[in-house]
């Protein structure tokens, strides 16, 4: 999975004074859909239509010259895509940009962040759902369709759990006796603390420790216990004294 979504430039999370009409420019390559939203956003109040784009190249142009608090922008254009519209279009002006797209994809919802979006809204949204992405974005809030979010948490997670693995080891590669032995270690318990603890044997605990350290490719207690600080096991700040053997 690609990184999670960064910007190169600083992130926009303007707000607008709510009093103030909210200056849109609409950008789809479609004529029909452009009117519908028209209508749409015409009955939302403090909402002003500045202009319409009928491809990504001509939402960047008209964002200079008209200069647009939000751009409502379709994903899928010709000329030039909204993705790659947007990337542009913010690099000259101060607009937030709301992605408009038909594609529920996870892969779809990064690329449009990663460019700078502060919103991703499915086309089957209704109405009230798309008064609601404007007014989060209006008030400096990024805004994903429910239909996207698991999607897009759930890679959140795999990539979280594959920086895991690249910093240290899952913990998952351990038993749960090794788990349960790797915390009461670096809590500073001695081989002969933990097998009175666990009721077993010095020579099984010994067993365990070792296998659990070749495991997860760490040899001294020191980094075992900023390991465990790092993986929740226990709290960073919590004062510990170097275990015992």
């Amino acid at each position: 999975m690609p990184n999670p979504p960064t910007r190169t430039k600083q992130t926009r999370q303007k707000t607008y004074n709510i009093k103030k009409p909210l200056r849109i420019l609409l950008a789809d390559d479609h004529a029909l859909v452009r009117a519908g939203l028209r209508k749409l956003l015409e009955q939302i109040p403090a909402v002003e239509i500045v202009g319409e784009a009928a491809n990504g190249l001509e939402a960047c142009r008209l964002a200079r010259s008209l200069n647009p608090d939000l751009v409502l922008m379709d994903i899928s254009m010709t000329v030039l895509n909204g993705v790659e519209a947007t990337a542009q279009l913010l690099k000259s002006s101060d607009a937030q940009v709301l992605i408009l797209s038909m594609y529920a994809n996870s892969d779809y919802v990064q690329r449009a962040l990663k460019a700078g979006a502060r919103g991703y809204l499915l086309k089957e949204a209704t109405n009230t759902e798309l008064e609601l992405a404007i007014e989060s974005v209006r008030k400096g809030k990024i805004y994903l369709s429910p239909a996207v979010v698991t999607d897009v948490l759930d890679e959140c997670l795999d990539y979280l759990g594959q920086t895991s693995k690249q910093e240290g080891g899952e913990l998952e590669v351990l038993t749960p006796r090794q788990r349960q032995i790797l915390q009461l270690i670096v809590e500073g318990n001695t081989n002969s603390d933990i097998a009175d603890l666990l009721h077993l044997s010095i020579k099984t605990v010994e067993a365990h420790r070792s296998e659990l350290m070749h495991r997860l490719d760490i040899h001294d207690v020191p980094s075992l216990v900023r390991y465990a600080m790092r993986m929740g096991i226990i709290p960073p700040e919590r004062p510990i004294d170097e275990p015992a053997a």
